[in-house]
């Protein structure tokens, strides 16, 4: 590559991180809290409590009957909720919306009593409706958050069991473990490795250390070692505690910082109708301003009421008025069915002001629509979770724990007297840190507590030793090192004496890093060093285990030598002081977890909707790929399986042969810019043996590109990317609480499949909320054209301010909603298509030039990797010469696939086709009845100006079209009196009235048609649509036929049906106009529709083992 192809490359991935603010002291200056200054023998008595500080499983915990009672007399652990606005501060902010504010003003300065009272009074009924569905989305919001309550495992009775967080007093005994949120504020007395992130309460951005101190930790309570606050979350190891302070007495409740707050910002959807609000709003003021002044010095001259009311009905014609109700409306509709997808909308506190939470569930929806990329762990997400041994390897020969079709025929069953068995066996039962909820019970009844590789090997233990729990007593532990997702081992050093003294370590992890801390292995007994031949078999056992898609565990262990390590040795994780190499190798052992049901058919439906998916896993990259051939996230060929197919070296294979490729964590931070763009341009990845910064880096990458990446996953390793993605999707059942906290979004029923319905429900919703927003505005043209004319020729006014209002505010507010039930016009209509933003290689290469200009703008030195800093001046003059520069202009008509929700297409539909064709059929039908009413055109246009002109020079003279006008001759000569210009009038804005519906009518269906001919069951089959058309349509005809509401919005009894016949006809030619469009669109669109994937598996996942155990 040339210098500037690395430069190209290298554009777009610079990272800007921001601090997090440091915690200010003075909140943490007076704490209540005084117990981490104690003795650890004198907490006990003084929460009258009972533990066991030198062995926490053995320890009692309050009674039940004690904690039921200090939960009645100090009430349940909660924090009080933050004070709301209230509700008339709610509903006085919906009153100030642009739209309002226009009604507002407009009703205010008019003359016209009815009209004015109409347009405030609709702008506080807009108010009320968005205010009351406020209302119904906070009951929502409340239903949300009861689905998951926060649990805790803590001992009571003696018993270890889950309960709810709230039930938590003071006194109980809590058990910490990695990834979950500490439930109350907590005095730790046994530890291990325990470390809490505080940032949400103190800012710290880097975990901290926290264990027992069996004297009492002096100092603030903040600063104290022994201490686990309330919301505070687990990063690592696990810890037992006593609970200190419940709910509001926490430090957390003293000090106020509650994350229920307030919070005005608004989602991408609100800006972005704020924008479109904006616009038309804009354009309308524009409009109404221009015409006012060209009204008063031409046709109206001196006649400033006349004039200004004329501006008012270009105002209202312009704004859609029940956009707002709609838009709000049809939200909250989406937010019911969201809710109904089990999937539960994180960080719902926070969303209290103007309807920000239907915003917030639409914009969840939205990026759903937008997802091009989704990023999945593969344990408790693509898999069940569900650990069981299938296979052991002892250095020499494989076994067979289990019946399976996947194994040889000669491969023998696990027998325990078979040699290195013994080992194997001991390692998967000392080296735990499970727990039981019981130990009274055979093992057989207990519910192991534990991550799922360790409950599979404890389960395979207990079932081969013949006395599980005699034998962990016989070999107590001494000391031990939890596994983390950096060093991917974990190792326990046992009092079980040999030859060479009275300690034993074992080790297992990752076969590779403890192979790497081994120099000799276990063959038939004896110690073997490690040669070449010896890696070789290790391999070929590696892969026969990591080809089937199991997880591989490595084990070993180090007798350790008396004279160097007596019985009483000091162990210490902080300076490292423990063996970490010199190890003898005692074989592998492999677990299936098998795929949940519906991956496969989920990850293959995904990849037809355009989004493409990529396994982002810990575990062996054999065991990742096996794994993803299985579910349809890998089909193609990587390099090292076409060089297996056709005998070529794999550096003979060059990278456009291959769609596939597998992503080792070890190489992730040598990767150069090139390097990443040449995987993600890969159909198909898999990135094996991550980190927690890895799977960070990845999404960051990912999202440098123009990605908009969703992440799943379950673990404390998953949090960083969840939390950066633009969707993270965490899981409820196995989810840890250290993930769903960084999720946005959580599976209630840990169904990888909920997210593909996710995302055809937000495609849906955007869809839905796209055609209400397109009709809705297509009667726009319709309303403003005419008012244009009254002005320009003028004319009689066709449609007046009020039944615009009565156009925006009955029947289309009815026929608007419908929309928000509307199903896929086709099947292939929503999950065949790409992603509203896809990514190609053509965005990709935009968004880098761009990246490399503000680079090279903003003066960075590659080689210094310094900025130099312009000036504001500098800056300013950068602004403003950049109008006048080709560049500039190119950014801005730069061709993009983005779709928006008011684009191009939707404004040329609604403003320019049908607008236009509802505006001819109004007009034509205005024109007609006039005809037959005795007035031609030209008519109309003399008496309109002539009127006009002689109320200038008369005092008393009251215009045509009144009822004490004076007679006016036609063209014929007839003298037509004031009643009958009346009539004529009436009538004349009665057609134009009822033209608007029924064009609307078929408009309702014509604006679904995108894939298929406007006439399909799709089209027609939702019901809604029926119930609004026909509940417009009887408001319609009660307004124009009711000779009570005659006086207000004018209209005539005597209109004869045969009119209607010509908007009809013009809805008629609304769907031929449609259908035409369908046609021409048709090739495009089949271009963009996501070709098919040769190769997918879309049948059901099914398990690839059987449970029956040989014997």
């Amino acid at each position: 590559m040339t210098h500037e192809e690395i430069r190209l490359a290298a554009a777009g991935y610079d990272h800007l991180t921001k601090d997090k603010p440091s915690a200010e002291d003075t909140k943490f200056g007076d704490v209540d809290i005084t117990e981490h200054s104690l003795p650890i023998h004198e907490v006990e008595s003084s929460l009258s409590t009972s533990f066991n500080w030198t062995d926490p499983a053995q320890s009692r915990g309050l009674t039940t009957a004690e904690a039921e009672a200090r939960l009645e007399r100090d009430g349940p652990n909660a924090l009080t909720p933050p004070k709301k606005k209230s509700a008339f501060q709610k509903y006085i902010d919906c009153l100030r919306s642009m739209f309002n504010i226009i009604l507002i003003i407009s009703g205010d300065n008019i003359q016209n009593t009815y009209l004015g009272g109409i347009l405030i009074g609709v702008a506080f009924l807009n108010a009320f409706i968005e205010f009351y569905q406020l209302q119904k989305s906070e009951a929502i919001l409340a239903s949300f958050l009861a689905m998951i309550p926060p649990s805790c495992r803590v001992l009571r009775d003696g018993t270890l069991s889950n309960i709810p967080a709230a039930n938590l007093v003071k006194g109980d005994v809590v058990l910490l473990r990695v990834g979950d949120k500490t439930p109350a504020d907590l005095l730790l007395f046994s530890a291990t490795d325990l470390k809490v992130d505080n940032s949400s309460l103190t800012g710290e951005s880097e975990p901290q250390e926290r264990g027992h101190v069996h004297k009492g930790s002096s100092g603030r309570p903040v600063e104290a070692e022994n201490l686990a606050f309330n919301s505070t979350l687990v990063v690592n190891g696990e810890a037992w505690g006593v609970v200190v302070r419940t709910g509001d007495h926490t430090l957390i409740g003293q000090i106020a910082r509650l994350t229920g707050g307030e919070t005005g910002n608004q989602s991408p959807l609100a800006v972005e109708i704020s924008r479109f609000v904006i616009m038309v709003s804009s354009i309308a003021i524009v409009f109404a301003v221009v015409f006012l002044v060209v009204g008063i010095t031409t046709v109206y001259k001196g006649k400033a009421t006349q004039t200004f009311t004329f501006a008012v009905s270009i105002l209202v014609a312009f704004v859609p008025e029940g956009l707002p109700s709609t838009v709000t409306l049809l939200l909250s509709i989406a937010a019911k069915r969201m809710a109904a997808q089990n999937v539960l909308v994180k960080d719902l506190q926070g969303v209290e002001t103007l309807g920000t939470f239907n915003y917030l569930i639409f914009d969840l929806a939205h990026r759903m629509c937008q997802l091009t990329l989704l990023a999945t762990d593969k344990t408790g997400t693509l898999t069940r979770n569900q650990m069981t041994v299938t296979n052991l390897w002892n250095c020499d020969r494989m076994f067979s724990a289990f019946q399976s079709n996947n194994d040889e025929q000669d491969t023998p069953n696990f027998s325990l007297d078979a040699p290195g068995m013994g080992e194997l066996v001991a390692t998967a039962a000392l080296n735990s840190r499970i727990k039981f909820d019981r130990t009274d019970v055979p093992f057989s009844n207990r519910e192991i507590m534990g991550d799922a590789t360790e409950t599979g090997l404890t389960r395979f233990a207990g079932r081969s030793l013949p006395d599980y729990d005699a034998y962990l007593g016989e070999f107590p532990k001494v000391f031990d090192v939890p596994f983390n997702s950096m060093n991917k081992w974990a190792l326990v050093i046992v009092n079980k004496p040999h030859e060479d003294g009275g300690l034993t370590s074992y080790i297992k992890g990752a076969p590779e890093r403890v192979l790497a801390k081994s120099t000799t292995y276990l063959k038939d007994g004896k110690v073997v060093p490690i040669d070449d031949t010896f890696r070789e078999s290790y391999e070929a056992a590696y892969n026969y285990m990591a080809s089937r898609g199991h997880r591989v565990i490595g084990c070993a262990h180090y007798l350790l030598p008396g004279d160097k390590y007596p019985t009483d040795y000091a162990f210490s994780k902080k300076d490292m002081n423990y063996p970490d190499s010199e190890y003898c190798f005692l074989g592998l052992i492999s677990l299936e977890d098998p795929p949940k049901h519906g991956v496969r058919e989920a990850i293959g439906t995904l990849r037809l909707a355009g989004i493409k998916v990529m396994m982002v896993t810990g575990d062996h990259p054999k065991t990742a790929e096996a794994i993803a051939r299985k579910i349809n996230l890998m089909i193609g060929d990587t390099k090292e399986t076409l060089s297996n197919k056709t005998g070529r070296p794999v550096r003979e294979i060059y990278e456009d042969e291959i769609t596939a490729v597998v992503v080792h964590g070890d190489d992730i931070d040598s990767l150069e810019g090139w390097q990443w763009d040449l995987i993600f341009s890969k159909q198909e990845i898999v990135f094996a043996r991550t980190s927690p910064q890895h799977k960070l880096e990845i999404v960051k990458r990912a999202q440098a590109l123009g990605h908009i990446v969703g992440v799943t996953g379950d673990g404390v390793n998953d949090s960083p990317a969840l939390k950066r993605a633009d969707l993270g999707i965490a899981m409820n059942i196995s989810g840890s609480d250290v993930s769903k906290e960084a999720a946005n979004m959580i599976l209630l029923d840990d169904n990888f499949a909920s997210t593909v319905k996710g995302v055809q429900e937000g495609r849906q919703i955007f869809v839905n909320l796209k055609r209400s927003i397109q009709y809705t505005i297509s009667h726009t043209t319709p309303e403003v054209i005419p008012q244009l004319l009254y002005v320009i020729v003028p004319i009689p006014l066709p449609l007046s301010a009020i039944l615009i209002l009565v156009i925006d505010l009955g029947f289309e507010l009815l026929v608007a909603l419908s929309f928000a039930w509307d199903q896929p016009e086709t099947q292939d209509s929503l999950m065949r298509m790409p992603p509203r933003k896809p990514v190609s290689e053509r965005s990709i290469m935009n968004r880098k030039r761009r990246a490399l200009r503000r680079s090279i703008t903003l003066g960075n030195d590659a080689e210094a990797q310094s900025t130099s800093r312009s000036s504001r001046i500098a800056v300013l003059a950068r602004k403003l010469k950049a109008p006048f520069t080709r560049q500039f202009w190119e950014d801005r008509f730069e061709p993009s696939d983005d779709e928006t929700l008011v684009d191009g297409r939707v404004l040329s539909y609604a403003y320019l086709e049908v607008g236009v064709i509802e505006t001819i059929g109004s007009l034509l039908a205005y024109f007609l009845v006039f005809h037959k009413k005795g007035f031609s055109p030209s008519d109309l246009k003399k008496a309109q100006k002539d009127g006009g002109e002689l109320r200038c020079s008369l005092t008393y003279f009251p215009g045509y079209f009144k009822k004490h006008s004076p007679d006016f001759i036609n063209y014929k000569g007839q003298s037509l009196n004031g009643d009958q210009q009346v009539e004529a009038f009436a009538q004349a804005q009665s057609i134009v009235y009822l033209s608007i519906f029924f064009t609307q009518c078929f408009n309702v269906f014509a604006v679904k048609a995108r894939f298929n001919l406007p006439f399909g069951k799709a089209v027609v089959g939702n019901k809604y649509n029926f119930l609004g058309i026909f509940a417009g349509g009887a408001f319609v005809m009660f307004l124009v036929y009711t000779p009570p509401f005659h006086s207000v919005f004018g209209g005539s009894h005597k209109l004869l049906p045969l009119y209607w016949l010509i908007p009809i006809a013009f809805g008629c030619l609304t769907l031929v106009w449609s259908s035409i469009r369908v046609l021409l669109a048709r090739r495009s669109i089949e271009r963009t529709r996501v070709k098919d994937i040769k190769g997918l598996m879309m049948f059901p996942t099914m398990r690839t083992m059987s449970m029956r155990s040989r014997h």
